[in-house]
């Protein structure tokens, strides 16, 4: 299989980050790259080779996850704030804030309408949000410890989430119950997500290991062991036949689903592979790390078609139509391990400080918060104002009380009737 793939290939890196680079996401419109950081600082790079790129500021700490509209008109973020963010991705720089959580925010991905939002915190929960209106819908609350990532299936109809507790919980969006709990590692789940055609999900985790179940059976049809360190994220490729994955080894891996194999080993930063990420298209994706950069890779190996792999397959387990899952034999779920016969590209990349495309900073770090944030802010004033005012009723009431008691013997005596001896 692997000598008839194109061998991946570095096109382009940004550097702009001043801290560890914690996410990364293509726009759908095939324009821009946008990536988030320890640094606290979105990043939008414009994939013109001479355009600028913008910084937008204004979350308080870490941001730990980003995500485009599908239509690519906003981007999500969350962060260690406790927060999320609805960013236009323009010089305009405006955001909206949503709070509900009460603790860090490790996740944010949209619903495939665009309408809605799903977000994991370390509060134990997930929250469903609307977008338009930029509001709270409802929790999601049967996770017993931190929640790591959540995402929505292709059709809208579930969501999957994971977390420190070692499961993947599987909820129904109509009847906002869990439906399924599949147990996902040894360790932390640090990643989950639904593959293009909704029929698999898979998570990572901090044991270094990759699962993959199918949802029509709810069997585990395959498990990897090819990282040597956990995994920070990873991504499906469009087709559905590939996965990359990023991890604390330093290597970004490509794994073969359909023959079940590891297929690549690249190199290409200084320390831990943070952020990984296809394109729509699956023609390009992205790498971050713990070195600040953002790489951005010529896929190549998708470049042969879905149906000449398919022919070289002797048989098929399915009628239905590919990508298919069960296709892989054999279907059990054994451990993949790294073979002799991957290819290991190691691509050299050059300090690009000086080369960098210039940045635009918008926003500030402390800036204004438009819509929900001000009537947080409008709201918390008002309620400062109502118990002030309840204590000092309460206060009046206390006064008027105590004043009727020390008068109540005269009263007493006043109202009572006059008394008949007979």
């Amino acid at each position: 299989m692997a000598s008839v793939l194109d061998d991946p290939a570095l096109e382009r890196h940004f550097q702009g980050h001043t801290g560890a680079v914690t996410c990364a996401d293509f726009n759908p419109n095939r324009k821009q790259l946008a990536s988030g950081s320890a640094d606290k600082s979105l990043m939008i790079w414009n994939m013109s080779p001479k355009a600028r790129a913008y910084r937008f500021l204004g979350h308080q700490d870490v941001i730990t996850g980003v995500q485009f509209s599908p239509s690519g008109s906003l981007v999500a973020t969350s962060s260690k704030d406790r927060t999320v963010r609805l960013w236009t991705p323009s010089r305009s720089g405006e955001s909206a804030v949503l709070k509900a959580h009460a603790a860090a925010v490790r996740s944010a991905a949209f619903s495939p309408d665009g309408q809605r939002l799903v977000t994991a915190s370390d509060d134990k929960s997930v929250k469903v949000w609307g977008v338009q209106r930029k509001c709270f819908f409802y929790s999601l609350n049967q996770h017993t410890n931190w929640v790591r990532c959540a995402r929505f299936s292709p059709d809208g109809q579930l969501i999957a989430s994971c977390g420190d507790d070692c499961t993947v919980r599987l909820w129904d969006t109509s009847t906002r119950r869990c439906v399924n709990c599949l147990t996902a590692c040894a360790g932390a789940a640090t990643f989950v997500d639904f593959n293009s055609s909704g029929s698999c999900v898979a998570s990572s985790g901090a044991d270094g290991s990759l699962r993959v179940w199918d949802l029509r059976t709810n069997e585990l049809v395959q498990r990897y062991r090819v990282h040597s360190a956990g995994i920070h994220s990873f991504s499906f490729h469009p087709s559905n036949n590939y996965l990359m994955s990023g991890s604390s080894d330093g290597t970004i891996k490509i794994l073969d689903l359909l023959e079940g194999r590891l297929i690549y080993t690249l190199h290409g930063h200084k320390g831990d592979v943070t952020a990984v990420a296809f394109s729509r298209a699956g023609d390009l994706f992205a790498s971050g790390g713990a070195d600040g950069r953002v790489l951005m890779w010529r896929t190549n190996f998708d470049s042969k078609s879905y149906r000449d792999i398919l022919q070289g397959h002797s048989r098929r387990s399915t009628p239905d139509p590919p990508p298919h899952v069960t296709d892989v034999h054999p279907r059990t779920p054994h451990l993949h391990r790294p073979q002799p016969s991957d290819i290991q590209i190691a691509q050299a990349v050059a300090d690009t400080q000086a080369t960098g495309p210039p940045v635009v900073e918008l926003g500030q770090a402390v800036q204004n918060v438009p819509t929900v944030s001000v009537l947080e802010e409008r709201l918390t004033l008002t309620e400062d104002k109502m118990k002030e005012c309840l204590l000092h009723q309460s206060q009046i009431l206390k006064d008027v009380r105590s004043s009727e008691r020390k008068q109540t013997p005269e009263s007493e005596c006043l109202a009572r009737p006059p008394v008949h001896l007979t």
